[in-house]
């Protein structure tokens, strides 16, 4: 069966998750480090898990299989799950490739020295319509491709 794990801890699009899923009879795994207010769905789950670097990491890498879709905007968490053959959509709607993620690490740790060293300040733009938009594209576009491998998924 498909499943959707979710990084929900900082996710602006679980509302877009929960909706698709809905859609699709899928289930969603929201896996965060404090409780969270989410709707009372019998395809819906909160996992809470210890405080801690990468708790919640580790727990999503370890349940989902093959096949799975996880949404983050974590890209060291995006390698581990793109590594196990999941589906990885971040949350501005930009799924993470194996073509694509050794240069969204170094990106990432270059951003990291300059952030260290006071030349970059602040974080991510804010989500955008398109963005929310581009995220429900390519999560649709993500369990169709799901569904032509494994036509026994709903």
């Amino acid at each position: 069966m498909l499943d959707i794990y979710v990084d929900a801890d900082a996710c602006p699009v679980k509302q877009e998750v929960y909706r698709v899923a809905e859609r699709y009879r899928l289930a969603v795994t929201l896996v965060a480090n404090s409780r969270l207010t989410v709707p009372r769905e019998p395809w819906l789950t909160l996992v809470v898990v210890d405080s801690g670097s990468d708790v919640a990491d580790n727990w999503i890498v370890e349940h989902l299989a093959e096949g799975d879709i996880v949404v983050t905007a974590d890209i060291g968490l995006a390698d581990r799950c793109l590594k196990k053959g999941a589906l990885v959509i971040g949350s501005t709607g930009k799924p993470f490739s194996e073509d694509m993620i050794g240069v969204a690490l170094a990106t990432r740790d270059l951003l990291s020295d300059l952030r260290g060293a006071g030349e970059v300040t602040g974080g991510p733009p804010p989500l955008t319509k398109r963005d929310r938009s581009r995220f429900l594209q390519h999560l649709d576009q993500a369990i169709q491709t799901i569904r032509r491998r494994r036509p026994e998924a709903p």
